[in-house]
């Protein structure tokens, strides 16, 4: 498996799980297209692609297309929607980091946080007031899905969520100076799988000053008519 493929794969179990956490029932079109055709959780995709070559009408036709809000995540920057009514949102590259690669040293006041799983739905409504997004749904909590907090004290200032699936270790939802706990937290875990996520801008600088590399092209459409 391509690691575009194994991260397009882990980025759509993580949609998958949100989804059916919030009474949704999104479907798998074999091999090529994730999708769900009730409209999602607010930043979250309708559909996304895994695999190259998906025609634009089978991921069209599997979302709720007329609907404002309705997005797609385009996982190798390969459809074109715009005839449908889509425009690109913002464009981005998927990023993945070796397993087993020297960890990043924690810098400034990252270096005192101490960082441990969140447990319970009181301390995930913390996680996100902190800026981990959200709402979450508890359900989610275990089951290979890992939401990480890096404290200072008793204060959430940092997090991520750290989550299985297409034979790697994805990350999502960073907020606060994280890079060096989460990948700290994703070693002690799960030595073995090499990690993967998404960034652009600044955030993608960040990421690659903490050892990943860029390894292609995505890009989310939004129903803007």
């Amino acid at each position: 498996m391509s690691l575009l493929r194994g991260a397009a794969l882990n980025n759509a179990a993580w949609c998958d799980a949100v989804c059916r956490a919030h009474g949704l029932s999104p479907r798998y079109d074999g091999e090529q297209l994730w999708s769900s055709a009730r409209r999602t959780p607010p930043m979250y995709p309708d559909a996304v692609t895994l695999e190259p070559g998906v025609p634009a009408r089978n991921v069209v036709r599997g979302v709720d297309a007329a609907s404002a809000g309705c997005s797609v995540k385009d996982s190798f920057a390969d459809l074109d929607l715009a005839g449908d009514g889509f425009e690109v949102l913002f464009e981005a590259q998927w990023i993945h980091r070796p397993a087993g690669a020297p960890l990043p040293e924690a810098e400034g006041e990252a270096a005192g946080l101490e960082w441990s799983e969140v447990s319970g739905a009181e301390e995930l409504a913390d996680w996100e007031g902190a800026g981990g997004g959200g709402p979450f749904r508890a359900g989610l909590l275990g089951e290979g899905i890992v939401f990480l907090a890096g404290r200072a004290g008793s204060r959430i200032v940092a997090g991520a969520v750290v989550s299985t699936g297409g034979g790697v270790v994805g990350v999502s939802n960073l907020f606060g100076a994280a890079w060096a706990g989460v990948l700290g937290a994703v070693a002690d875990r799960w030595p073995e799988l090499d990690v993967v996520g998404y960034e652009h801008g600044e955030d993608l600088d960040a990421a690659v000053r903490a050892g990943f590399t860029p390894i292609g092209p995505l890009r989310v459409w939004l129903f803007a008519q």
